[in-house]
């Protein structure tokens, strides 16, 4: 008899692992988030996950909160084994917790106890890290803070984006869920507690996060960049209006030397438009003003009046 799954995510991130996991597994039901409104025209959008559930012809619900009585009780219908959480984006209560005989585990995007939270990913790009992976961890009532079961490892690339480093992060998560799970549910793994000395935090973003601070290191603005693309994306202000920044490089300083400007000041380097930092110059490859579509930073220049008055 096939262990029966109750499985709950939200975005893109979550699809592999439910793919993966209808294959070997009984997914009996799927929790995600509700319909949220999206675009110029806040029509509701379902989350990646219902798309996918209900091609699969499997059950769902979407709880507002999942300590509601009605979902509690769907999920104690359901009668699962073992509850597997994937970027779902709400706490679980010890009512839910408790359900299922083998506990409910997750798949976090990072090495924990590094990058707790909901933005591991691009905490791991924005901060520098070298590496990154992902974790099985057994869920507890804190945030990310049960015993480790399993771990993998892959190195984060200079060219990473949030985005592309994620895509790859969910098929890592994926792999490694189906290679733990077999062996978790005979008990021939025994759980490792978090060292809760080595944590670090990584909240939930927000759009306002992206606007881009000058008074940090050019180095460090170009990690946000990739880091935040294709959310919450990166951003400044030209004419009182949004201008999003999609790509941009640092020049070796000893190609800077003529460049001495406070943070926040613009000039032009090379012929494309550039911000001062607090160390070095942040030169701006591809843009998107207000209104219009992305261009390159030199295309941008050519309207751009008064850019470095």
């Amino acid at each position: 008899m096939k262990t029966r799954i109750v499985f709950m995510g939200s975005p893109e991130f979550s699809l592999i692992t439910l793919k993966a996991l209808v294959e070997g597994y009984s997914v009996v039901g799927v929790v995600t988030q509700p319909d949220r409104q999206a675009g110029r025209g806040r029509s509701l959008k379902p989350p990646p996950i219902k798309t996918l559930a209900q091609e699969l012809d499997l059950p769902i619900i979407q709880p507002q909160k999942l300590s509601d009585p009605d979902a509690v009780e769907q999920i104690r219908d359901w009668k699962p084994d073992l509850i597997v959480v994937a970027a779902y984006g709400q706490i679980l209560k010890p009512e839910v917790l408790d359900l299922p005989p083998y506990g409910c585990v997750n798949i976090h995007a990072s090495l924990l106890p590094r990058w707790r939270g909901a933005a591991p990913i691009q905490a791991a790009i924005l901060h520098g890290d070298q590496e990154t992976g992902v974790t099985i961890m057994v869920m507890d009532i804190g945030m990310d803070t049960g015993p480790i079961i399993s771990q993998r490892i892959i190195p984060i690339q200079p060219d990473d984006s949030g985005g592309a480093l994620g895509e790859r992060l969910s098929f890592l998560g994926a792999e490694l869920l189906l290679d733990t799970l077999t062996p978790f549910l005979k008990g021939e793994i025994t759980p490792i507690p978090q060292d809760n000395a080595l944590a670090t935090r990584a909240p939930m973003l927000k759009k306002r996060d992206g606007q881009l601070d000058f008074t940090h290191r050019a180095e460090y603005l170009v990690r946000q960049l990739r880091a935040f693309y294709p959310w919450p994306g990166s951003f400044t202000y030209w004419q009182e209006q949004v201008l999003k920044i999609h790509l941009a490089h640092v020049p070796p300083p000893d190609e800077i030397l003529d460049f001495v400007i406070s943070p926040g000041a613009r000039t032009i380097y090379q012929g494309l438009p550039a911000f001062g930092t607090s160390e070095g110059l942040l030169v701006l490859d591809r843009v998107q003003p207000a209104g219009k579509k992305t261009m390159s930073g030199k295309a941008f220049l050519q309207g751009a009046r008064g850019w470095a008055a």
